[in-house]
């Protein structure tokens, strides 16, 4: 789903390659693209959380191998 507001009085949604005005849609339709970009928000959000915790996990194991081989 992709929206293009090349024109901010008539923004365009694409959705499976159709593409529909906005502002021709029903009230029910419009909250259902508010809840997809809310859900794909969350997503994106969720995904760079996980990278950081990655990122952040791989720095615990690095200091606790440096700190084993001090035991060596």
């Amino acid at each position: 789903m992709s929206e293009n507001t090349n024109d901010s009085a008539n923004p365009v949604l694409t959705f499976e390659g159709k593409k529909y005005l906005i502002n021709e849609l029903s009230n029910e339709i419009k909250e259902s693209i508010k809840e997809l970009q809310i859900a794909d928000t969350q997503i994106k959000m969720h995904q760079d959380t996980l990278k950081l915790l990655s990122i952040s996990r791989n720095s615990l194991v690095n200091q606790l191998r440096e700190k084993l081989k001090n035991l060596e």
